[in-house]
């Protein structure tokens, strides 16, 4: 959701194990990979739209997840709004809103945003968010907090990246945390991001200072990993 990642997440004492408590903290109130857009749709290459994580598996959302979804995130809230500007005022009504956005976001390629399944149950979501400029996308997370722990924001980052560079003209990938949420920096490092610059965030995370931690990935720095 980065957007980003926990920090002593959820609360509590000291920074959480990297992988995994799921909270990747977007730059926007909304959910990992909501964009609002002013473009008109173009028919440029798409990624999966169901892609095989290993632990998880990451389906395009649809506007039927209404349910499942919207008890997914209230059965998370604790766990979410620390880190999550969307999570403080979320209702069923901002779900739902979230869905159809990113049904237009997909046609317009503005976000690809994915439901984070694990044994069929929703355990999160993740997205690829074209709000970085030209030849990057950026990743967002965040995983139920029943789920954390078993490697799912770092599986579904991991498959997002290889999605993103499948796509012409892709030649970075970023995340983004605020700077006191440590245990987020844990995913990008472990998949070879480099952190490049600090910057603020656009709204500031409840347990947060509201500075954001940017880490890059390239293509060519993705190639040299996957071919050790």
């Amino acid at each position: 959701m980065t957007g980003a990642i926990r920090g002593a997440a959820a609360g509590g004492g000291g920074p959480l194990a990297a992988d995994d408590i799921g909270l990747c903290a977007a730059r926007v109130p909304r959910q990992a990979g909501w964009v609002r857009h002013q473009t008109e749709p173009f028919r440029a290459p798409r990624p999966a739209e169901v892609i095989d994580a290993g632990p998880a598996v990451l389906r395009r959302w649809r506007v039927s997840d209404l349910e499942a979804a919207s008890e997914a995130v209230l059965a998370s809230l604790e766990h979410l709004r620390p880190w999550m500007p969307w999570a403080v005022d979320f209702s069923r009504a901002s779900q739902a809103e979230f869905l159809v956005g990113s049904e237009r976001d997909w046609q317009s390629g503005a976000a690809f945003n994915y439901a984070i399944l694990a044994d069929g149950a929703i355990a999160g979501s993740a997205g690829l968010m074209a709000r970085i400029g030209p030849g990057g996308l950026e990743i967002g997370y965040w995983v139920h907090q029943a789920y954390t722990r078993r490697g799912l924001a770092t599986a579904s980052s991991a498959a997002l990246v290889d999605q993103a560079f499948a796509l012409p003209g892709i030649e970075r990938v970023q995340i983004m945390h605020d700077e006191l949420n440590v245990a987020s920096g844990g995913i990008p490092r472990k998949l070879g991001f480099t952190e490049i610059e600090r910057r603020p965030l656009d709204h500031k995370p409840l347990a947060g200072t509201g500075m954001g931690v940017v880490w890059e990935l390239t293509r060519a720095q993705w190639a040299g990993t996957a071919s050790r």
